[in-house]
């Protein structure tokens, strides 16, 4: 069944049939351009007859057609599909919609039909007879809401009497129709049904929030916490460390998630989360400098959400319902997505936008009109939305209104809108006059999606528009230098950018003039030449419609229509890559600043968010794959070493290969460094070597204080040095903590690796000598044996009896535990922790001196080092 594009006339619509399976396909029912192929069921008992839903439908950004009086219907095939007829026996003779059929194994004859029509024909029809004749067993008034949107009727495979239908409630009948029941599922807003034909207790339903099972016939469902669906409008950041990521998401609220964990929340799929006022439908938008407040919308109603107190200040424009009413007569016409926006030069300035530009200097609570009408505003294109059969008017294809508005972040009082039936214009002394800047290329009443004032220019700026909900699947990328008086065309379908990919967002990095970002409905671009030529930039990111990009500490984060957030760590090489780096053997960028956090990575199953661990990122490129050894050296201010990391023996690459359902995956610093051919990132998590273990291996270290240090990566005979610079985190310094602190801990820190070193070091030696007064026992040595109680006995002060429950704990643990008790918060030790050190140093000291005295004689093997 083909629907075909519902944004226009197109002849791909009907129903298609493959015997070679689904190597070829031939065109067996077209009705139309107009009407497509919405269901098709096939006899279980005779899959010669076929059953089609045809349905006229297209839809329009003003409005939603469903149904008419001369094509939609019931149509059937009894010689699989080579022939087809219209039966209208029994059902609506008039207007008819949207239809979705059901049959059942269990009665072949018995066909359900779900019909869209006028009030007294619209619900649940039946036939006994193979669609011959139909007649209306329901007209409930829940299992027909908003019918272009739903309409899902499923009949259990083996007991035809009970019925299944997707709504925005989901509803059960078990007497074939007659009457339903509403039975819950994980997520409102229920669209399809699968039941397992030998088992119809095993169901999987879709709905808005994603997927569910059920083992009992519906009667319980599985989670949704384990899908990472969320569909993301926009991305609005805070000025947190680390900052939060805002955006309305589609069926739930608006939402804040952070970009690394607040340390000491607890793990989790829903652990972050925070609902910050507004609706589903977004934005929201951080005050700067004070996160705690939050300027929300939903669908048009403007609020000022304050985290502390949990509560929203409402400051409607115009405070009229928006809902159910003809645009025509609306004072201001808002979208779904309103735009609000707070000066980057300004956070008293706030821009907020339906046909006309709003701006408020007291958080809402008084408005100016700033703008004339900034639309094309066609008075035919102002209707209720939804015909001929149902009335669609929420307010979401509300048509002439702004859809962006941008205030340049470098050039105080230069202001850019977009609305969503085409238009651009631009203010360019703080909204007191405006022209019409759009660009003579952009085909007319396309939605202007993004602006992108540039953060390099004033005069420089960057519009994506679409225009498939006009059945048109070009891309529209421009870029003006000039406030918009010419403008150039960054996407004609040969330069990088499918001809058939529409854009929706594009951003210009705010580190390096020129380097862009596309989000298109397919995936990520990124262009090195301000949009001359376009790459894909997917990486490990799925395939999703990208909806809004922001660049921000450099880091490159993406909203998406599906998939949830992403984020690409650290953006720093591509603001270095050059025709010298493309040509280089071997290459090391320099490294972006890292903030010094104890926190931990990890996370991406299936109910977490994944995050990056803290360090510091160090990139580097091979053009070939090498066999030498590779080291990396980090040194302190002072040029002495305190941490070198080895190279692994594999050089292999392992990156995953990400499509439509592959699983989250975030590049992660590895166990050593990647020698093999491309781009590498080894992350070194800002800490000192370790204490020793008796063989040699270190364990890990202390973290280094903030300031600077050097990396220097070889490679056989080649090397390249950056330099690192480790920074405080705000939130440690805010609480007093100084770097004298810090440095004060390391030093103590530093002295108790060195004591935990010499403690293991110890514990190999006791080890090798034990073996050693083996040999000589059995040698006859009657000296040994009595040494062996003593060094027995000095082993047993080292190391903790775990044979026995609850043990005392000894001088190695009581190490270890020292260590802990100065290494998990940035602090100034406290006077005991010196005074325990010096205890502990003290007993080792004394227990060497006795082990050296029982060893005079004593051949043993030295630790390794």
């Amino acid at each position: 069944a083909a629907l075909g594009s519902t944004f226009g006339p197109n002849p791909e619509r009907g129903v298609y049939k493959t015997t070679d399976g689904g190597i070829s396909w031939k065109h067996v029912l077209f009705v139309s351009e107009q009407t497509g192929a919405v269901d098709l069921e096939l006899n279980p008992a005779n899959p010669d007859d076929v059953y089609a839903a045809m349905w006229f439908a297209e839809r329009k950004p003003w409005t939603i057609i469903s149904g008419d009086d001369k094509e939609d219907g019931f149509y059937k095939s009894s010689d699989a599909g080579d022939t087809w007829k219209k039966v209208e026996s029994g059902l609506p003779e008039g207007l008819i919609g949207k239809i979705d059929l059901a049959v059942s194994s269990a009665d072949p004859s018995r066909i359900y039909a779900l019909v869209e029509a006028p009030t007294e024909e619209e619900g649940l029809y039946r036939s006994n007879d193979r669609g011959d004749s139909w007649y209306l067993v329901s007209t409930e008034r829940g299992i027909m809401n908003r019918p272009f949107y739903y309409t899902n009727v499923d009949a259990d495979p083996t007991n035809a009497d009970i019925v299944y239908v997707n709504n925005e409630g989901f509803y059960v009948s078990k007497d074939a129709g007659q009457s339903f029941r509403r039975s819950s599922t994980p997520h409102g807003d229920n669209h399809d049904l699968w039941i397992n034909p030998n088992d119809p207790n095993i169901m999987i339903q879709s709905n808005d929030g994603g997927a569910n099972v059920s083992l009992n016939g519906g009667d319980t469902w599985s989670t949704q916490h384990n899908q990472a669906t969320a569909e993301l409008y926009q991305i609005h950041v805070d000025d947190q460390v680390p900052y939060w990521i805002y955006a309305g998401q589609q069926d739930n609220s608006t939402i804040a998630v952070p970009s690394n964990p607040r340390r000491g929340l607890p793990g989790g799929q829903t652990a972050y989360w925070e609902s910050i006022g507004g609706c589903e439908t977004g934005p929201a938008v951080p005050r700067p400098g004070n996160p705690d407040i939050i300027y929300s919308n939903c669908k048009g109603r403007f609020g000022r959400y304050n985290r502390v107190t949990g509560q929203e200040q409402q400051y409607y424009v115009g405070a009229a319902n928006l809902y159910g009413r003809n645009p025509a007569e609306l004072t201001y016409r808002f979208q779904r997505v309103v735009p609000i926006r707070v000066s980057p030069h300004d956070p008293d300035v706030i821009y907020h936008g339906s046909q006309y530009v709003h701006r408020t200097r007291d958080e809402g609570k008084t408005w100016d009109t700033i703008s004339p009408d900034l639309t094309a505003f066609r008075p035919e294109r102002q209707m209720v939305s939804g015909g001929p059969i149902t009335r669609d008017i929420t307010g979401e294809e509300h048509y002439s209104t702004l859809y962006v508005i941008e205030e340049s972040p470098v050039e105080k009082g230069i202001i850019w809108t977009g609305s969503n039936d085409g238009p651009v214009h631009v203010s360019t002394d703080d909204g007191a006059t405006w022209t019409d800047v759009t660009p003579p290329g952009m085909p007319p009443e396309g939605r202007i999606q993004n602006i992108d004032p540039s953060p390099h220019r004033g005069g420089k700026a960057y519009v994506a528009g679409y225009r498939y909900l006009l059945n048109d699947f070009r891309p529209y990328i421009y870029r003006t230098t000039d406030y918009g008086v010419t403008w150039s065309l960054l996407t004609d379908g040969t330069n990088g950018i499918p001809a058939d990919f529409p854009t929706r967002v594009v951003r210009e990095d705010p580190s390096r003039e020129g380097l862009l970002y596309a989000g298109t409905e397919y995936g990520l671009f990124a262009s090195f030449d301000d949009g001359l030529h376009w790459q894909s930039f997917q990486q490990n990111l799925p395939v999703t419609p990208i909806t809004d990009i922001k660049v921000h500490q450099k880091d490159l984060i993406l909203s998406t229509m599906g998939r949830s957030f992403w984020i690409m760590d650290n953006l720093s090489p591509l603001h270095q890559i050059d025709e010298s780096v493309a040509n280089a053997d071997r290459f090391m960028f320099e490294v972006r600043d890292a903030y010094r956090m104890r926190r931990r990575g990890g996370g991406g199953g299936s109910s977490t968010p994944e995050y990056a661990s803290p360090g510091a990122a160090l990139d580097y490129f091979l053009a070939s794959s090498s066999n030498d050894p590779a080291t990396l050296d980090i040194f302190d201010e002072t040029g002495s070493a305190i941490r070198t990391i080895r190279s692994v023996e594999s050089t292999e690459d392992s990156e995953p290969d990400q499509g439509m359902r592959g699983p989250a995956g975030r590049n992660r610093a590895g166990s050593g460094l990647e020698r093999s051919p491309g781009m590498h990132r080894y992350t070194w998590d800002m800490r000192h070597a370790g204490p020793l273990d008796g063989e040699g291996n270190p364990g890990r270290g202390p973290l280094a204080v903030p300031g600077s240090y050097t990396a220097r990566l070889t490679i056989g005979d080649w090397s390249g040095e950056q330099s690192i610079r480790i920074l405080t985190d705000p939130r440690v310094e805010a609480d007093g903590v100084t770097l004298a602190d810090m440095q004060a801990q390391l030093a103590l820190n530093l002295e108790i690796v060195e004591l935990s070193t010499s403690a293991n070091r110890t514990v190999a030696r006791i080890d090798s000598a034990l073996k050693a007064l083996d040999v000589a026992e059995k040698d006859g040595s009657s000296e040994a044996a009595e040494t062996r109680k003593g060094v027995e006995r000095i082993h047993s002060a080292l190391v903790t009896d775990n044979s026995d429950s609850y043990p005392p704990p000894m001088l190695l643990n009581q190490i270890n535990y020292l260590r802990s008790m100065i290494s998990s918060a940035d602090q100034l030790p406290g006077r005991d922790a010196y005074v325990r050190f010096e205890e502990l140093r003290e007993e080792l000291t004394s227990l060497l001196g006795d082990l050296d005295r029982l060893l005079i004689g004593v051949e043993v093997e030295a630790p390794a080092r």
